[in-house]
């Protein structure tokens, strides 16, 4: 028959045709093992357990760099000093743009006899300035000096000149009438009194800068505190 040539054929070009039955039963079932042992390792290899992906070293340069932009930028900061009328009066550093009220809080807030209208908890905070936080009872000193001031000034018709300029209470245009005091020192002035609370003495004018001991010579017999 056809198929029997076919299969003769077969056999004879495996060279199997000398082979007896039993040597031809022990090579199926050898082959069947080498096959099924081949399938188990292909599937272990392709198993969760079994496949590790390896990354190269652009792919982790890459994720350094990922990482890296995540990370947070360390902002500027800015060195205050706060006194005065506050829980804990030091030195902080804030980030640059905080303002006052920042770093009153960063002080531990007011105290019970602070003049909490006496700085301007809005402004932003320049490096290096410090922030003196008023108590209710130097406010009250400072005014009762003001009204003594003004009422001990002599009027402009008996002396012919111009009242005392109180620097606490002064807008910019009466600081401003002052000889060798222009718009941007009686801004500045006007800044001080308002971050660090009212000059005490006409000598704490010199803490405005721009003011020195010849500038304030000039304006000592014009103003008051």
């Amino acid at each position: 028959m056809a198929f029997q040539d076919e299969a003769f054929a077969v056999r004879q070009r495996l060279h199997l045709g000398k082979m007896r039955p039993p040597m031809l039963i022990g090579t199926a079932v050898v082959a069947v093992l080498v096959v099924g042992a081949l399938a188990v390792a292909a599937s272990g290899a392709m198993s969760g357990d079994g496949f590790a992906v390896t990354k190269d070293e652009g792919a982790m340069a890459v994720e350094d760099e990922a990482s890296a932009a995540g990370e947070a930028v360390a902002r500027p900061q800015v060195c205050v000093h706060v006194s005065g009328a506050v829980a804990r009066s030091d030195v902080y550093f804030l980030d640059e743009g905080s303002r006052v009220a920042d770093a009153v809080v960063a002080a531990g807030g007011f105290t019970d006899e602070a003049a909490v209208d006496g700085v301007n908890l809005a402004r932003v905070l320049n490096d290096g300035e410090q922030i003196a936080v008023p108590t209710l009872d130097a406010v009250a000193d400072a005014g009762a000096s003001a009204a003594m001031g003004q009422s001990q000034d002599p009027s402009p018709a008996a002396s012919g000149t111009a009242g005392l300029v109180n620097i606490n209470t002064a807008d910019s245009a009466a600081l401003q009438s002052l000889d060798g005091i222009g718009e941007a020192t009686a801004k500045k002035i006007i800044a001080d009194r308002e971050a660090n609370g009212p000059f005490r003495t006409i000598e704490d004018l010199k803490r405005v800068t721009g003011i020195g001991d010849k500038k304030l010579a000039n304006l000592r017999d014009r103003i008051c505190v």
